[in-house]
């Protein structure tokens, strides 16, 4: 089978090196995707592993296309019955680029009734439209000329680990925080600092990974209602044996807010991991010191241009002197470690005074940001210029 896995946009790649480490065979990287190939079982274990993905979908059909009723032929052609019986609800969604199509809506609809007109003409019964808890979803993707159908695997976004509570946004879903912690370069032996951590999405991700659970563990996906599903096989490819919890936590998380943190720790209560993976602490990142280690990464998504609740003050977090001050905290007490951030405003290492070694272009939903990486070095990184009395600064810009 074919597979196509959606995924925030810059991780592309990384998603790749999963799939190959799962197993897949990747036939190739798009925008925002990667396409591969294999049996069920590896559709099952990539919906049950992969961080990054956003779903699995499976390819079931790609033709060329002129108007609505060829994708109307189309989708009536496919062998839907072979997959879901006619009590199976149903739900389209269709995205475009460059699709000469004038509407969306209309080519959607000549797709579900593709569908349904198969299903009615064999059974004499046409499926329900379930548009918000449907047990099967289908997705067409148009191009120019070309369209292609795909069976979902999924069910709800592979980003919803089971774990966050209702009410708690995030600037960050699950599965973008898991790709920036492997463009960090951590990994769970390192320590870990998020300073701005809000309700906690980084650091629960990587508390997961440190304990080596799945981030599909504790959810159902929509592959387990296809016909033919092997439930057997599902429950040995799912066991797995947690890593038994460090004695001290690696990994720190903090944040200035105190609604924040309690949010966070009502994620960590929900996500059922020994609290002692990680430590949770209200703190200016003003303030913060290294944990006790040589070396590691802070890896944190600022909240820019946001206003933080301050112990009941309202302060902007955007101002130079902030930024200048954490800066400073970075030099004083990080040498030896990685510093990333991950930012929408691309003037942030000039406010922190620091040189990025590398930035890497990443979208936040539609939002494009970078990912600045600093490597945080003791003494300084440059030379004083003739007669500058004044100390140069760690990895001053």
């Amino acid at each position: 089978m074919i597979f196509y896995a959606p995924c925030p946009r810059g991780l592309e790649s990384v998603l790749a090196t999963e799939l190959r480490a799962i197993g897949a065979s990747v036939l190739g990287e798009s925008g925002g995707g990667v396409r591969f190939e294999g049996d069920a079982a590896l559709g099952y274990l990539v919906n049950l592993h992969s961080r990054v993905a956003s779903r699995v979908l499976q390819q079931v059909a790609v033709e060329a296309y002129r108007d609505e009723d060829d994708l109307w032929r189309m989708a009536n052609e496919v062998p839907w019955e072979q997959w879901h019986d006619e009590t199976a609800t149903l739900r389209v969604d269709v995205s475009a680029i460059g699709s000469p199509l004038a509407s969306l809506k209309f080519a959607t609809l000549r797709i579900k009734d593709g569908i349904v007109d198969r299903y009615r003409d064999r059974t004499g019964t046409r499926p329900s439209i379930d548009t918000q808890r449907p047990s099967r979803r289908v997705f067409a993707f148009l191009d120019e000329r070309r369209a292609t159908l795909y069976l979902d695997w999924s069910g709800e976004a592979l980003f919803k680990r089971g774990w966050r509570l209702e009410g708690y946004e995030a600037p960050l879903k699950e599965n973008l925080a898991a790709g920036l912690l492997l463009l960090s370069g951590w990994t769970p032996e390192q320590p870990l600092a998020d300073p701005f951590c809000g309700s906690g999405t980084i650091a629960i991700e990587a508390a997961e990974m440190a304990a080596g659970r799945p981030p599909g563990a504790r959810r159902r996906f929509a592959f387990e209602r296809i016909a033919g599903f092997d439930r057997a096989a599902w429950d040995r490819l799912r066991a797995f044996t947690p890593n038994p919890a460090p004695a001290s936590p690696l990994i720190h998380a903090s944040d200035v807010s105190e609604a924040a943190i309690a949010a966070a720790r009502a994620n960590l209560a929900a996500s059922a991991l020994d609290p002692a993976w990680l430590s949770l602490r209200q703190l200016d990142a003003q303030h913060i010191d290294a944990p006790i280690a040589p070396s590691g990464v802070l890896l944190s998504n600022p909240p820019y241009g946001e206003r933080l609740d301050m112990k009941g003050r309202q302060s902007m977090v955007q101002a130079d002197p902030f930024w200048q001050a954490f800066g400073g905290v970075l030099k004083r007490h990080f040498a030896g470690w990685t510093a990333c951030l991950f930012t929408s405003d691309m003037d942030l290492p000039r406010l922190l005074r620091l040189k990025e070694k590398r930035r890497t272009p990443l979208f936040n939903g539609a939002i494009e940001c970078r990912l600045f990486r600093f490597e945080m070095y003791a003494g300084s990184q440059r030379r004083p210029a003739a007669g500058d009395d004044k100390p140069a600064g760690e990895n001053d810009a």
